[in-house]
């Protein structure tokens, strides 16, 4: 009996809690980017060669949580969104540099930054 009443506010609950997760998620850490940091251009931009090995380290490092084919698993992002597709590659590798735990996203600042530049040229090559 006392299941029943209560079953309404654990489902309120868990509403309220997807909703959370869901807005934690809507690419404030795009906001927390130095200028700097954002206008850096990919040194390994249209290069094909980075395109394959960052297709290897994102295989590596990324796909647990993203996906073999980048469209996210467990309510991870999709990497094929448009707010990826949005960002410049100084942002995408400024939040592979430094993370956003906030959201889930650890930091990959362990990568040498050339490897974190050729992630960045496989995100862009999905578009």
């Amino acid at each position: 009996m006392k299941l029943k009443k209560l079953l309404p506010s654990i489902a309120g609950l868990l509403v309220s809690a997807t909703l959370l997760f869901a807005a934690a998620g809507d690419g404030l850490w795009m906001t927390r980017v130095p200028e700097k940091d954002r206008n850096r251009q990919n040194p390994f931009a249209n290069d094909s060669l980075a395109v394959a090995a960052g297709t290897k380290l994102f295989h590596q490092n990324c796909a647990s949580c993203h996906g073999n084919d980048a469209l996210g698993l467990n309510n991870r992002p999709n990497l094929h969104s448009e707010r990826i597709h949005a960002a410049t590659p100084g942002e995408l590798e400024w939040l592979l540099k430094n993370g956003s735990m906030k959201n889930g996203m650890p930091s990959w600042s362990r990568l040498p930054e050339q490897q974190r530049w050729q992630i960045v040229t496989y995100l862009k090559s999905l578009q």
